[in-house]
């Protein structure tokens, strides 16, 4: 019998190399053909190099011209019943809801939608992206819904806003937790003797330099602490995002480099060594699906600040177990976790055990891609699941515990599983 072949669509080449992969990898490995879709960028070719068919979208990200958007959705189609998939995978809200779009037109018999955060058009309360919201909800309606389609959701905060603006059957949404992380490939650094401790304290907010990422929080957290003489170091990773309306421009961080507020490094690639390198991971966050940055850092037991908001309260709760939680917008607040943790550096270890421990239990990547390929034999049914997705092999304890299956896992309008 044919292979399965399954698209992959992201709305940068970027995400699909970073979050991905592993995915992509995974079902390789069984057997399936792979096919990724993104715009143009420099990581296409790298997925290419890796044996793996990409194609460039002409999709502009930031695009509003009916015109452009509507030739996007032709070409998507004109692929699709060219490649004849079994399954289109779409990430992000315009991937997801243009792949399903085009998807449902080209007759593809399953479609996966993941949805990692609401996105600029939820999140920001400006002008446009008012305007747009109740658009972009109602074609949400129309892309989302039908036969054998499913809506993959990464935190409850999620589920309940879908189930409020009543945008899908309930019956249709999955929760998994995140893209997943190689939990394997962080370590946590040897323990310090007492002499580290006085040691200025490395603050790292590694993200796309995005407003909503709490950018302007850390800035002004770094500047209070500053004018109390503390040595704390505050560290940005990350470049701006031309794509996306939120970002910072490079001339404002530029200009905070100047002040000798932050360091800046740009983009990094090697993020294990990043995070050897520093002693606290803060992301104060106005809203995320699941922030990955977070559950790298818990994996080398590093100590977490984060605000109390969707995704992030997922990684770190409000009890101050795991990790140290602010409300959002609140730079006072996050210099006060900041200053808690550069007095108290045997806190310090004792929240990064904990992060740790979570992180190994709830986030690693095959907890993640053993759920995602769940929604995948639900969906493609077991005559077509046989040819390249075997029943599920075994796993550590911790991913059966939390592996999904079609009968225990969709959301009820009720909230229970």
């Amino acid at each position: 019998m044919d292979r399965i072949k399954v698209v992959l669509f992201a709305n940068t080449d970027w995400y699909l190399y970073n979050f991905r992969l592993a995915l992509a990898n995974k079902l390789r490995s069984q057997g399936c053909e792979v096919v990724m879709l993104s715009p143009d960028g420099e990581w296409g070719p790298k997925l290419q190099a890796l044996g793996f068919r990409w194609h460039a979208v002409p999709m502009n990200r930031r695009s509003l011209n009916p015109l452009r958007e509507f030739g996007v959705l032709g070409w998507l189609t004109r692929f699709f019943r060219s490649e004849r998939p079994d399954l289109v995978h779409g990430f992000t809200i315009k991937s997801a809801v243009y792949g399903s779009v085009a998807a449902r037109f080209a007759g593809v018999p399953s479609r996966v939608n993941a949805v990692a955060g609401m996105g600029y058009v939820f999140t920001s309360r400006d002008l446009k992206a008012r305007v747009l919201a109740p658009v972009v909800r109602q074609l949400m309606r129309f892309a989302l819904s039908g036969p054998r389609t499913m809506l993959v959701l990464q935190n409850p905060d999620d589920v309940a806003l879908f189930r409020q603006a009543r945008i899908v059957d309930p019956g249709i949404v999955r929760l998994i937790k995140g893209s997943g992380v190689n939990c394997s490939r962080f370590t946590a650094r040897a323990e310090t003797d007492a002499a580290d401790d006085a040691k200025p304290l490395r603050v790292l907010l590694a993200a796309r330099l995005l407003w909503d990422k709490g950018i302007a929080e850390f800035v002004d957290a770094a500047r209070q602490l500053k004018s109390e003489r503390r040595t704390v170091k505050f560290i940005l990773a990350g470049l701006p995002d031309a794509g996306n309306p939120a970002s910072v421009p490079t001339k404002v961080v530029e200009g905070w480099v100047e002040e000798g507020l932050v360091t800046w490094l740009g983009h990094v690639s090697d993020m294990p060594g990043l995070l050897s390198e520093v002693d606290v991971v803060a992301l104060p966050s106005y809203r995320e699906g699941l922030p990955k940055t977070l559950i790298e850092a818990a994996a080398c037991a590093l100590p977490l600040i984060t605000t109390d908001a969707p995704g992030c309260r997922e990684v770190v709760s409000c009890s101050g177990e795991d990790g140290l939680s602010v409300p959002v917008k609140d730079s006072a607040a996050l210099g006060q976790a900041i200053r808690m943790l550069d007095d108290d550096r045997s806190l310090c270890r004792r929240l990064g055990l904990a992060a740790q421990a979570k992180a190994f239990s709830e986030f690693d990547e095959n907890i993640v891609i053993e759920k995602t390929l769940d929604v995948y034999r639900e969906l493609l049914g077991a005559a077509v699941a046989t040819r390249a997705l075997p029943a599920q092999t075994t796993v550590s304890k911790p991913v059966q515990q939390a592996a999904l299956t079609p009968a225990s896992n969709p959301i009820t309008p009720e909230g229970q599983t």
